[in-house]
């Protein structure tokens, strides 16, 4: 995925579009990842997504079902946001 993507388009559960603001990309153990949270919203909780490819390389959007890998996510996603403080 490109670094200089901001925002990105996700459907949820009814199929409706929601933009999201991409607010990093985290490259952990030869995996990608993405930290968005939905625009404009201020009191939601940021979502971790896995960047993966299709069938036809292009990149994909993952949820993070695994409890450890999303474990290592929050921690480096801590580790980049307090070293900013």
């Amino acid at each position: 995925m490109d670094n200089n993507v901001e925002t990105v388009l996700l459907n949820d559960e009814e199929g409706n579009e929601i933009e999201f603001d991409v607010l990093t990309k985290l490259d952990i153990e030869d995996k990608e990842y993405v930290i968005v949270a939905p625009t404009g919203e201020e009191d939601i909780d940021a979502i971790a997504l896995r960047i993966d490819k299709d069938a036809e390389g292009n990149d994909i959007l993952v949820t993070i079902e695994d409890d450890e890998e999303f474990e290592m996510i929050s921690e480096a996603y801590e580790a980049v946001f307090s070293e900013e403080d």
